[in-house]
């Protein structure tokens, strides 16, 4: 299904920094990195791949992933002084260039390190003008863009599995934008992805999690949305 852009896709985002690309989606990814996150980062170590890995320090990109990571948006005035911000809040930084194989030249992989001692990756490019795509949480391959509430759901690949979660968001009301479903090899592990016109309410959440089959559920809100973290089973 082909998407659709509006007038302020093409014009560009309201942000803080030089570069669309290189500073407002990077805020972006950084932010729905914090999301997937879940709960209290204490370290986050950045691997910059391509464009971003030579001009990250010049177009304000590190500054911007941080920002990101602290739960601001691309147009917070704080932005500037994320690093600092970072710091006051007992979070370490670390930055490197790496390959991280055929993938968009502005494309960050970001190894957060919760106060448990759990370490998440998230893998997103910054596409143009703002806009975002996230490829990769951990070892499971996704694709989605932040610009609607995203559900993740990992599951194991066999039938009856994705109609019963489609009639359970169905009878709940909710709307499905896009829909993508990713699988490593037949019968093993896979995940959904569904983009919804409408938050998903705690009890069709939890009717998911029993779903025979699913392994896990993560909801994100609209990466600009007040923030929240989002439910994890």
């Amino acid at each position: 299904m082909q998407k659709k852009y509006g007038i302020f896709d093409i014009i560009g985002p309201v942000m803080i920094g030089p570069s669309s690309s290189h500073t407002a989606g990077a805020a972006r990814i950084g932010r729905i990195a914090r999301l997937i996150a879940g709960s209290e980062i204490v370290k986050a170590d950045f691997i910059l791949h391509g464009s971003f890995s030579k001009t990250y320090r010049g177009h304000g990109t590190d500054r911007a992933l941080v920002a990101g990571i602290l739960g601001m948006l691309p147009d917070d005035d704080r932005l500037r002084d994320s690093m600092d911000l970072a710091k006051e809040a007992g979070i370490s930084i670390s930055f490197r260039e790496g390959s991280l194989g055929d993938v968009h030249p502005n494309t960050v992989r970001i190894d957060m390190t919760l106060a448990d001692g759990e370490i998440i990756s998230v893998t997103g490019s910054s596409i143009g003008g703002g806009a975002v795509l996230i490829t990769r949480i951990g070892d499971e391959d996704v694709q989605f863009t932040g610009n609607y509430p995203t559900l993740l759901i990992t599951h194991t690949d066999s039938p009856g599995v994705v109609a019963h979660v489609t009639r359970l968001l169905y009878e709940a009301s909710i709307n499905i934008a896009f829909m993508s479903v990713f699988r490593s090899q037949r019968g093993k592990s896979a995940t959904m992805i569904f983009e919804t016109d409408e938050n998903i309410p705690e009890g069709t959440l939890e009717k998911l999690k029993d779903v025979s089959g699913v392994g896990g559920i993560r909801f994100l809100p609209v990466a600009s949305d007040s923030l929240s973290y989002p439910v994890t089973t």
